[in-house]
Parts: structure tokens; sequence; C-alpha cells
């Protein structure tokens, strides 16, 4: 939506941490449905083993979950911001990275981390794991990836992207890394020597990828394609999932599918060879944050707006356990048959419609027309839109999901995203008109 995204201020943080405590230690395991996050669930993994999973979340904790028990084992607070990215370490210890630049390693059980990786001068929005399990790979919205020794060391700077970059997954054989950003490239690094990075530019501004066993690349972004490339980035095929724009995508462990998880909060099963879209899974949280597969190749947990980790058979299309749907909170429930606020679902997580709720990630929409941008008392917006010209309307605010937050709003934190159905940007704006008001 208009405007940056900032951290969490500190009164919501609070709140988020006493509802995180209250549920925690209070619930009884419910089946498949991993409750306990005050926000929505922005990142999950799995243990190698799948017995155990961590999911990290715009409340600024990160939960590690029993899978046997269907219960948390342990809230972890460190960061000062969102949790966007965690990996499970083949020793069993635990790796978030969040909106305040940092990283942290976690040893089973302990309430503080054992080790904090900093260097990165902007939010770190995705990590990976080497095959070796000897280095950790970050990506952030400073423009690099780096390379972080687990046992120890300095880390390697990559530099090269022209804008955030959003994703990065190791080659099969560790022999490279392969990245992708808003500046809509896909960058394959070799680790080795001296080597210039290959780099394939592709139509759309990218938000994920994952590598196959068999070394084929697996991207997506704001245009809702699924784009597979070759080991060397050459363009192999494409699959439409439905989804725009899609935030993230995982490969099952054999490789054979694609998980596609999007805004409008529903994720794209994708048999990866056949290059066929197999079934769409449509639940609750939207959108859709977070995906990871299980070691089974056919079970996937998802993160998303409605503050759960669900559940799902990936080869059934059927969701595991109980599902939730227009609980009494939902603060879209007046507007259950207005398309507008459907379209409006991507945007809960970050920004409110009504002066009362306050801001969020980003500044409450409450009272939006007619004001300039970044002139919201009370947030603090970056310093780039307090130098554009312009004022919120319902043109303008069209124009934002029209080309895209890059383009029209440069210098913004707020993830990318287009709306390229005109309808749906007019529903967007008639539903904004009316639930604005103040």
């Amino acid at each position: 939506m208009p405007d940056s995204h900032a951290r969490l201020v500190p009164q919501m943080q609070r709140t988020f941490i006493v509802a995180v405590a209250l549920l925690v230690f209070c619930a009884a395991p419910v089946q498949a449905q991993l409750r306990g996050h005050g926000g929505p669930v922005r990142a999950v993994a799995v243990a190698p083993d799948g017995t155990r999973a961590i999911s990290g979340s715009f409340d600024t904790s990160a939960i590690r979950w029993s899978l046997t028990r269907n219960a948390a084992e342990q809230v972890l607070r460190f960061h000062e911001g969102a949790v966007n990215a965690v990996v499970v370490l083949k020793d069993g210890r635990l790796v978030t990275s969040g909106e305040d630049a940092r990283i942290a390693i976690w040893a089973p059980g302990e309430p503080k981390p054992a080790r904090v990786l900093e260097g990165h001068t902007a939010p770190v929005v995705a990590l990976a794991l080497s095959p070796d399990g000897a280095t950790l790979a970050s990506a952030s919205w400073d423009r690099t990836v780096r390379l972080w020794p687990l046992g120890g060391g300095e880390a390697r700077v990559l530099e090269g992207h022209q804008d955030n970059v959003n994703g990065v997954a190791f080659a099969p054989d560790g022999m490279s890394i392969v990245s992708g950003g808003y500046d809509a490239t896909i960058r394959i690094w070799p680790l080795h020597g001296s080597g210039a990075p290959i780099i394939r530019t592709l139509p759309t501004p990218l938000n994920s990828v994952a590598v196959a066993p068999d070394g084929e690349i697996v991207t997506a972004g704001a245009d809702g394609v699924v784009y597979l490339l070759s080991p060397t980035a050459e363009r192999r095929g494409e699959v439409e999932s439905g989804q725009t724009p899609i935030i993230s995508v995982a490969l099952s462990p054999d490789g054979s599918r694609i998980a596609a998880a999007g805004i409008r909060g529903s994720v794209a099963i994708i048999e990866r060879r056949q290059r066929l879209h197999e079934r769409t899974l449509v639940g609750p949280g939207l959108p859709v944050w977070s995906v990871a597969f299980f070691p089974d190749n056919r079970t996937l947990l998802t993160g998303g707006t409605d503050r759960m980790v669900r559940r799902w058979d990936a080869i059934t299309g059927e969701h595991v356990g109980q599902v939730n749907v227009g609980s009494p909170d939902d603060p879209l429930a007046a507007y259950a048959d207005d398309p507008g606020a459907q379209v409006f679902r991507a945007c809960i997580a970050c920004h409110t419609l009504s002066p009362d709720e306050g801001n969020r990630a980003g500044p409450t929409l409450a009272g939006i027309f007619g004001r300039r941008i970044a002139t919201l008392p009370g947030y603090n917006f970056s310093a780039a839109l307090t130098k554009l010209d312009i004022v919120w309307t319902p043109e303008t605010v069209a124009k934002l999901f029209e080309v895209g937050p890059m383009a029209y709003t440069p210098g913004t934190k707020m993830p990318e995203q287009r709306i390229t159905n005109a309808e749906d940007r007019q529903a967007l704006v008639r539903f904004l008109e009316k639930a604005t008001k103040k």
C-alpha cells in the first residue's frame, strides 16, 4: 500500500509479545494448526527430519514448534522488527533474520542467540544453507548477498544487484549460489575463483528463488508466473500460477513439486518436470507469506496473515485439520461481499483502515485521500518519499498499483506488487474511499 514500511511501533510490539506468551503457554495442542504468533507469519522452515519447524512473524518473534505434538516449544525474541527468514541448521541450531538487518543463530533451548551476524545495512529477507552445512547465505534489501562461514570468519559480500535482493539458494553441488531481486535479474555467482556471475533478466521483479536437486532454477515474482531456468540461467519454461504476485516459492526435497504462495491467499502446486499446474490450495490466510515442504515431499507448511502455521497435503490438495474462516477478529468481516476488500486482504498485514488501530509495519490508511505522501504524523517515513510530490487520490493510488511501487514511489520499502487487472484496481480504490473515511 502507499508509503514506506518501518519497524512496528513499541506499543504494538508489547501487545504482540503479551499475546504470544499467553497463546503459547495456555493453548493445548491443536491438530495441524499451529497457533501462537500475534502477527502474520512471514517465514517457515522444517527441520531435515520433519519433527520440528520454526516460524518467523511480523510480531518480531520466532517460534520453535514440535510437529509431532503440534505445540510450541520455545518463543525466540531478539529482533527489533519483523522476522523475515528462518532456517534450521543440520546440527539442530536455528537461524533467524529480520527487518533490523541482523541474523541470529540460536542453540536449542537457549533464550538468547549464541551468535549474531552483523554487516547488512537493510532488512535481511532470505536465508539459505549450503549443501555441506558449512556456509549460510543471506539476501538483503541493501542489494547484497553475504556468505557467512558458520565455523567463524569474515563474510564474503556479493555485490551487483541494482535493487533489493529477495531470494537466495545454493546450487546442489555447492559450487555456486543463485540470487534474485527487484531488479528482475537472476544471478549465478561462482563460489570458487574470481569469475563474474551469470546474469539473466526476466520480465518481472523477483520475490523468491529455489534450486532443484538437478540444478534447475525456480523463481517467481510480481507477475504471478513461475519461471524455470537451466543451471546456467537459460529460460526453459514458465507456468502461470494464478497468483499476482507470488511472494514465496518452495521445492519438495526430491524436486518433483513447486509450491508457489501468493498475495491472493492461495498456493499453486506445480509438477515441475511436466510444467503442470496440478492444483491450488485455498485457505483463509491472505496473503500466504511463506511455504515449506516436509521431507516426505508431499506435506506442506504455510504461514499467512491469519497468524497461523497450517499443514496441507500437496498431493490431494486437502488441508490437514480444521480451517477457521470468518473469525470474529477479521478486520474485513464487515466487507465480506466487497470485491475491493478481497484485493485489500493482501495489505492488512501492514496497514490499518481506522485511526483507532494506528500504524503497523506501514502507516494507517485512515484519511489517506487528500493527504500528501509521507506526511502522516507519528510515522517514520524513508527520506526518499518525503521528497516526492504526490497527493493520494483515487487516481494516484490506482497508478501506484498499475506501474508498481518501485517505479511510482522510488525509495519505498513497500514490497513490490502490481495489480494488472484494471477492474481489481478500481475495486480497491472504491473500497478504500469508503473504508478509510475518518
